[in-house]
């Protein structure tokens, strides 16, 4: 008799040490999954907000897409020189560094002088810019004009370009909702002149030649991947 209480004595012992160790190890391969699995535990910044997005060119683009005509109830389409340099509240060269992290993500349409038609490059690299939206919600169209002729033609000229590209989008991908993702702004000769160093950033002309004048008869195009 006392051989078999000492028995069921042993088994009750056992019992809440075999339940203690069971739970550890469950916690534990919890645990273990859990580490396994960081995107699940901690959120991360999403695909559309990339590196270059700082608060002041987040700044600049709300103003931007405020004043021209894509987000609240203003019924205006696009920006000219001086709205453009009113609604950045930015030097020239200022304006552009916001830009230059976008190398990757633009191009430059380069015009012949006087002139707003597309030629067969000029509509290949526009065609490969907005195809390659990645999720991005904001397509923006900056047009400038070389400071050959008068303010009033060079700023009229910049419009016809930035006109003539959002044709070209309506036209070749029939989007019923380009008027809300693509920002236009024409900057003739008057605000933020492309410097020389946007000679390396992806261009539709073929020739070697990149003068500055040539580089600002021009409409830069690109996607902007951020998170407003």
């Amino acid at each position: 008799m006392t051989i078999i209480r000492i028995g069921v004595l042993a088994i009750l012992i056992a019992i809440p040490v075999i339940f203690v160790s069971t739970w550890i190890k469950s916690a534990d391969a919890r645990l273990t999954e859990a580490s396994a699995k960081p995107s699940e535990q901690a959120p991360v910044a999403a695909a559309s907000d990339v590196g270059y997005c700082n608060p002041e060119l987040k700044r600049i683009l709300r103003r931007v897409l405020m004043s021209c005509g894509l987000v609240g109830n203003n019924a205006t389409r696009g920006c000219q020189p001086v709205q453009a340099k009113n609604v950045a509240t930015l030097s020239g060269p200022d304006f552009n560094a916001l830009f230059k992290p976008m190398k990757e993500r633009g191009g430059i349409i380069e015009f012949d002088k006087d002139k707003a038609d597309l030629d067969t490059n000029d509509l290949q690299l526009i065609d490969t810019m907005f195809a390659d939206q990645r999720g991005a919600s904001w397509f923006f169209v900056v047009s400038r004009a070389s400071p050959e002729g008068s303010v009033e033609h060079n700023r009229d000229l910049s419009k016809q370009r930035a006109e003539t590209v959002m044709s070209h989008l309506k036209d070749r991908f029939k989007d019923p909702d380009l008027d809300k993702e693509v920002g236009l702004l024409w900057l003739g000769e008057e605000f933020a002149q492309l410097e020389a160093e946007f000679c390396s950033w992806k261009r539709s002309s073929t020739g070697t030649s990149c003068t500055t004048e040539e580089l600002n008869r021009s409409a830069f195009v690109t996607w902007i991947d951020c998170t407003l």
